[in-house]
């Protein structure tokens, strides 16, 4: 326990995010992790860092800029000052990844998995990598003779380039007619392709594997590219830029809101730069020369980095058929007493069911969309979308639904940050195909994940549907953990039907008995679930509070939670990510622990545990404690009625608290120390929580 008052009552908003990345790069580090998921792991460490400084750090640029400081931390740090600090944490960080990357290159060779580069080919690689480029490469590469240019050309947002320098001998005359030869130097980009995979596996004829990077076929092939240059010297280094990434919505009222989004996409391709990444090896003036057309400053972030960016191609590295360096898959399980074959509705008619994948197959979801596509008895089909997969089996299913002459109306969020293409293309789609859209309420994300489908049963409807904490995703689905509610509960889907008025007519707020919605009473529900645990505690009664989130960042809620600590009431919590609450601080916080799993699955799932006098009300949730998700968007959390889906979220809960390996302290620190307790046997929730599932079927078939 901190036995002092720290200087502020939150940890920065930006710093918990870079921490929480952190705990991801501890994971590529991990010599426990499987070689191949490490280098997986450092692939989405970078890609977090690519949104983060598209998003995050481009708000607080903004802010920089204006003078003023964090919108979401008032009266903390200048934004100017926060930015500073944030470049030197990504330096660092960004160094520290560059070291975990040559360790693991090391531990591959050990496996007879080299990486190699242009220098380091056998003859037979060679004469492979000129063939591989002239069929496969050339045709694809986009390069670009810089110094005759009007207009310096706009680099994509965090594609990668080689800045090429050719010194050339030109032949000139001096002042007295002598002719002379002086070096020229001429510049050029090339735009490394998308369309082919980072890792090119060499032929080798031996046990030994060999991969090269796309990068270094590339410069293999230099000469090639610039034959028609006679230089002395040519050299090639990566660079890569990071723009502006905020979507500003046009307020022109002749277009519609579809039209506005795509324009903001399109506008992203100019936006302003906010990061600069540069291969540290490069000559001072190739940078300096890109620099200056590139038009970097001071106030954007210049990175030194290695010889390779864009490491969140490690996500794809080629798996080689060593399923020994992976992570072993486990299959996904069916949920107890819920088949995939006859019908899921008639099933969930008669009592609720909890669906948490991956641990439990995400097929669930489809069927029940698939059988209400085709069931003659249903008449219409509600959901809302926010993210989808890129091959979407539920917009199938929708559009089948529609065919069948189901009235279905779909509410898809257009602004799902870096979604919002695929979106528009899906909502074209469906439009196309006669489904009613819904484009959601001005100035509130739709981020609620519910479905409720309408089925005529004895000449009166009867409803059935899903809420979830995650999106209908197939894709993510296998691995986000997230927890999906199927029941035919008829209060609670009535009041899902009420959103979707509320989408229709948004002057209209309506009321709620069960779900708690947001932006309007969602904040003020949990404020009494926690007033009541503060008066339990008060009474000497047990009080507690269990939740699991995503992050936690909301002030006002954060200083409810202290409260509630301070009059004794006992709080757990499992987040994820960003968490700006400081626990463990007496006279503060001395009640609240915090822990962070960071695993193999990304933890996703929002549940939330109040103890009510040993009768505890558990909610699930598509919102995080932000800010935004309390106040400025759709959310809906919902309540648990089901004993056994009750005890089942609580047991899962607690799998997740006992998590000794994969499990790290929030601290004011953010140091990431693992949660050690060295009387204990390893305990990895993510495991374990799967062992849960598994026992429970093998129980059911025992007793079978």
């Amino acid at each position: 326990m901190i036995h002092h008052s720290p200087v502020n009552r939150y940890i920065d908003r930006e710093k918990s995010w870079l921490a929480f990345n952190a705990r991801v790069l501890q994971e590529a580090s991990d010599e426990n992790v499987p070689l191949l998921d490490r280098l997986r792991f450092l692939g989405i460490f970078s890609n977090n860092f690519d949104e983060f400084f598209r998003v995050r750090y481009a708000a607080i640029r903004r802010l920089s800029l204006e003078g003023t400081t964090s919108e979401e931390l008032p009266g903390t740090l200048a934004a100017h000052k926060l930015l500073n600090e944030i470049t030197e944490i990504v330096i660092e960080q960004q160094s520290e990844s560059l070291r975990t990357l040559s360790v693991i290159e090391n531990e591959l060779e050990k496996e007879n998995i080299f990486m190699v580069n242009e220098t380091q080919l056998t003859k037979e690689q060679e004469h492979y990598i000129k063939d591989f480029f002239i069929q496969k490469v050339s045709p694809e590469l986009v390069t670009i003779i810089l110094n005759d240019l009007e207009e310096f050309p706009i680099l994509r947002d965090t594609a990668g380039y080689l800045a090429v320098k050719l010194v050339i001998k030109a032949k000139c005359m001096d002042s007295e007619g002598v002719m002379t030869h002086e070096q020229e130097v001429r510049y050029a980009l090339i735009e490394m392709p998308r369309t082919i995979n980072r890792f090119v596996i060499l032929p080798s004829g031996n046990e030994k594997q060999h991969i090269i990077m796309l990068d270094d076929v590339i410069r293999y092939n230099l000469h090639n590219i610039f034959n028609i240059f006679k230089y002395e010297s040519i050299s090639a280094h990566m660079i890569k830029i990071t723009r502006d990434a905020q979507l500003d919505i046009d307020s022109d009222q002749s277009k519609s809101l579809m039209e506005k989004i795509w324009t903001g996409v399109k506008d992203r391709r100019i936006g302003e730069p906010v990061r600069f990444v540069y291969d540290q090896a490069i000559d001072q003036d190739t940078l300096d020369y890109f620099l200056k057309n590139l038009e970097i400053d001071s106030s954007d972030s210049i990175i030194p980095g290695g010889r390779y960016h864009n490491r969140r191609d490690y996500m794809d590295f080629p798996t080689l058929g060593r399923q020994d360096l992976l992570y072993q898959r486990n299959s996904p399980l069916p949920v107890n007493g819920l088949s995939l074959e006859g019908s899921i509705l008639q099933k969930i008619k008669k009592k609720d069911y909890l669906l948490y994948t991956p641990y439990q197959s995400f097929a669930y979801v489809i069927k029940f969309m698939r059988e209400a596509a085709l069931d003659p008895k249903v008449v219409s089909i509600k959901i809302t979308l926010y993210r989808l997969a890129k091959h979407s089996q539920i917009v199938s299913s929708l559009i089948n639904a529609a065919k069948n002459g189901k009235k279905v109306t779909v509410q898809i969020e257009l602004q799902a940050r870096f979604d919002e293409a695929s979106n528009i293309t899906y909502a074209e789609q469906m439009q196309t195909e006669g489904i009613n859209l819904i484009f959601g309420v001005k100035g509130l994300k739709v981020h609620s994940k519910v479905c409720s489908v309408e089925r005529l049963e004895d000449g009166k409807i009867k409803r059935y549907g899903f809420i979830s904490t995650g999106n209908f995703n197939e894709s993510t689905a296998k691995i986000y953990t997230d927890v999906t509610l199927f029941t035919a509960h008829a209060p609670i889907l009535k009041e899902v039907n009420r959103i979707f008025e509320f989408f229709d007519v948004n002057y209209r707020v309506h009321r709620y008995k069960h779900l708690l919605v947001s932006p309007h009473y969602t904040r003020s529900k949990f404020y009494k679930l926690i007033d009541r645990e503060i008066l339990n505690a008060i009474a000497g009664k047990e009080a507690y509070i269990k939740l699991k989130m995503n992050s936690l960042t909301d002030f006002k809620m954060i200083d409810k939670l202290y409260e509630a600590s301070r009059e004794g009431v006992k709080i757990q919590l499992v987040i994820r990510g960003m968490c700006c609450l400081i626990p463990g601080v007496e006279g503060m916080s001395e009640n609240i622990e915090a822990i962070s799993i960071v695993d193999n699955y990304l933890e996703h799932s929002r549940v939330y545990i109040f103890g009510n006098e040993g009768d505890p009300d558990i909610y699930i949730s598509s919102a995080d404690f932000m800010t935004r998700n309390l106040d400025s968007r759709v959310e809906v959390t919902c309540p648990i009625y089901d004993e056994g889906i009750k005890q089942e979220l609580i047991d899962t809960f607690e799998l997740g608290w006992k998590g000794n390996v994969k499990a790290r302290w929030h601290s004011e620190s953010l140091e990431n120390k693992y949660r050690k307790q060295p009387k204990a046997k390893p305990f990895r929730a993510q495991i374990e929580t799967y062992n849960y599932y598994r026992n429970q079927l093998e129980v059911i078939y025992e007793q079978l």
